[in-house]
């Protein structure tokens, strides 16, 4: 089962994935395997423990980089979740005693199910956190990724404290604020430009798109659980009936649990190759955006000393100063654009004309290894948005093929268990019997089977 797809290339020399994980509480404990050619590896092969802690203290040091600056650092993986599978178990058993065995049973296997899922879907996310790093030609090289692949003790990645959590919030508010204030410099790329207001209207269509899928994912889970209750309620129907509806009852209570299966297979399906899908690629939008974020940033810090330099000619004042302070600026927007050099190294020079050069060769530059990670990432995105909804659409009209070729005499079985069960709820009135219980998830079942067009054959 795989939740989410991305477009990795083929390159055998550094091959990684998670074979194998442990689930103890809270933790998740990662096997991670390596299968690699490269000289820069001790062992062509190894296998080492890691925790969700390791794998976002590799995604803070790449951000951290400067060096890394002009890349897609990809999206750490999400927080591992069982609190919602787990809450869910404790209510089932605690209403244990107001089910059928069987109807418990049933609802137990649908828990255990979802919570298999929860459990694979979380390997996977980091399976392809580490995919895409090694697919990388830069941050692949990195060293804190060697070590973290190779290094076969506990990192000892300490979880951060309030101090540092509110540090990081503090910091994120500062980014926000600061994005607003370089918002109104003007872009001297139409590229950028096209691609920043893409970004920021993609991930609202993609926020919503998401929002959307879950709550289709929850509809189809909700209506499992329906069949559950219709199912169980109709067997236990057949199991106190002696007439000749008994064997109909038991059809029907098939029919349903068949149903429940397809319906639960629909929701898995829908899960994992469209919801999975939507959510990492909010992440990923959101990588790409924090990109143009310290594109801007540098251009704008770049600008800036070249104000102050000005300035200070003007006023022949702290000469040095402004220009060892656009130098600083100019060496940290070259190691931003490195990998997209190809040329000699810049040698900062007094005069217009040099001044001039410095800022082509600056933009230049950074437009260079830039447009080549947002142009790999639009690639990746489509391949991957292609691959799963071709897949999701196979398995739609696979599943819908189900019901289709249920036999006819099903459907008209259902009417004529519906006939019998209105005359038993007759009957049990007729008599006053105290019967609420039953009386409850027999009229669930008739609201819920019931045709709602009486035009309807």
């Amino acid at each position: 089962m795989r939740s989410v797809s991305v477009d990795l290339n083929n390159d055998s020399s550094l091959l990684i994935d998670i074979p194998d994980a442990l689930c103890e509480r809270d933790k998740v404990k990662f096997t991670v395997h390596t299968k690699t050619t490269l000289s820069s590896f001790q062992k062509p092969e190894f296998s080492v423990p890691r925790q969700h802690e390791d794998f976002i203290w590799l995604h803070d040091t790449l951000v951290e980089t400067e060096d890394y600056a002009g890349l897609i650092i990809p999206p750490a993986p999400p927080k591992p979740d069982f609190e919602s599978p787990r809450e869910k178990m404790h209510k089932l058993g605690e209403g244990e005693a107001t089910m059928t065995k069987d109807e418990y049973t049933k609802m137990k296997q649908e828990l255990e199910a979802e919570y298999l899922a929860v459990f694979k879907k979380t390997v996977q996310v980091h399976e392809v956190f580490l995919q895409r790093l090694s697919s990388h030609p830069i941050l692949s090289k990195d060293r804190n990724f060697q070590i973290f692949l190779e290094y076969d003790q506990d990192l000892s990645v300490r979880r951060k404290n309030a101090k540092e959590m509110f540090g990081g919030f503090f910091k994120n508010m500062v980014k926000s604020a600061d994005e607003v204030l370089i918002s109104g410099i003007k872009e001297v790329d139409e590229f950028f430009e096209q691609e920043k207001t893409f970004l920021l209207d993609y991930y609202s269509k993609i926020k919503d798109s998401t929002a959307k899928a879950e709550k289709m994912t929850r509809a189809h889970k909700n209506i499992a659980d329906d069949y559950i209750l219709i199912s169980a309620t109709l067997n236990c129907l057949s199991a106190d009936d002696s007439t000749a509806n008994k064997k109909q009852l038991e059809k029907l209570s098939d029919l349903f649990e068949k149903l429940r299966k397809v319906e639960g297979r629909v929701a898995s399906d829908q899960e994992l190759k469209l919801t999975e899908l939507l959510r990492y690629y909010m992440r990923d939008i959101q990588a790409a955006k924090d990109l143009l974020y310290r594109r801007a940033r540098a251009l704008a810090d770049y600008e800036n000393s070249n104000k102050a330099l000005d300035k200070a000619r003007l006023k022949s004042k702290d000469i040095p100063q402004a220009e060892e302070h656009q130098k600083h600026c100019l060496q940290k927007f070259d190691k931003l654009s490195e990998s997209g050099k190809r040329g000699p190294c810049i040698q900062l020079s007094g005069t217009l004309l040099w001044y001039a050069l410095h800022k082509f060769l600056f933009i230049f530059l950074m437009e260079n290894v830039l447009s080549t990670e947002l142009t790999g990432f639009k690639a990746r995105r489509v391949v991957a948005f292609r691959k799963n909804l071709i897949e999701m659409a196979e398995l739609e009209i696979k599943h819908a093929k189900v019901p289709l070729e249920t036999p006819v005499k099903f459907l008209k079985l259902s009417s004529v268990a519906l006939g019998y069960i209105v005359r038993q709820v007759s009957y049990l009135h007729s008599f006053s019997i105290n019967a609420s219980h039953t009386h409850t998830r027999v009229c669930v079942i008739i609201n819920l089977i019931k045709p709602r067009n009486t035009n309807t054959s």
